[in-house]
């Protein structure tokens, strides 16, 4: 398995925000974590990328506890993550930002920016914009793209289709897809569930901090609780 989190839990001061949560990605995989807002999502991928402390339980990637790794280490060793909210650098240009995903790489870079251009032609046409005067979608591939330059072995991504509009959620997913079948794995957190259930071959459902249904993702699409929670529609609904 090539990311394990076995049985973590983390607070939040008093308040307990994951509470024993466990999730396996296997190499080449998109996984998804769905639920609502405050389920711990967010959580949970700042706990792998060591922004945020375990209170217990354990992080393993490609067979190593990295539990108490730091964070810019976790990066090097092939963790990669687009924040929710993008966190793009406003005033640097879409170069300097590729470049940025990059810092702590030893070579040339020419290669993986030239496939960042492929993904994403907008930033290529773009690339001596500054990255605060671009659109909402325009920053999300920038985001997404920053990641993808420190070459990661998995890629965390948080509500990338968030403040989006459906055509370009369409586009951002099936970018998505591209990367993972490029050869990285990507380990995505949604909060457009039919979208993120139609993209990944395995899924969890969190609910105040814990899983609750683990399952493949074409599995849970047509599970009428999930259904009735997060798609609209339930056993008795229109669609359904």
């Amino acid at each position: 398995m090539l990311l394990e989190i076995r049985d973590i839990h983390v607070h939040y001061g008093n308040i307990a925000a994951l509470k024993g949560v466990t999730v396996e990605v296997g190499e080449g995989e998109i996984v998804t974590l769905i639920g609502a807002n405050g389920a711990g999502k967010t959580t949970t991928l700042k706990t792998i990328s060591g922004l945020r402390p375990l209170t217990s339980g354990s992080i393993w990637f490609e067979g190593r506890d990295i539990s108490r790794m730091p964070g810019h280490k976790r990066l090097m060793a092939g963790i990669g993550q687009a924040p929710e909210g993008r966190g793009i650098f406003p005033g640097m240009s879409v170069l300097e930002n590729l470049y940025m995903g990059a810092y702590a790489r030893k070579g040339s870079v020419d290669k993986d920016l030239q496939e960042v251009f492929e993904l994403f032609p907008r930033l290529a046409e773009r690339r001596n914009q500054p990255g605060g005067t671009m659109s909402g979608g325009e920053q999300q591939m920038l985001a997404i793209g920053r990641a993808l330059m420190a070459r990661p072995r998995v890629l965390l991504l948080d509500e990338p289709s968030m403040g989006l509009a459906p055509m370009l959620i369409q586009q951002i997913f099936t970018i998505i897809e591209e990367i993972n079948r490029r050869g990285t794995t990507v380990l995505v957190v949604e909060q457009n569930a039919q979208q993120a259930l139609q993209l990944a071959h395995r899924a969890y459902v969190l609910e105040t901090g814990r899983v609750v249904k683990s399952a493949p993702a074409r599995e849970l699409l047509d599970d009428p609780e999930v259904r009735a929670a997060y798609l609209g529609t339930g056993a008795g609904a229109p669609g359904a």
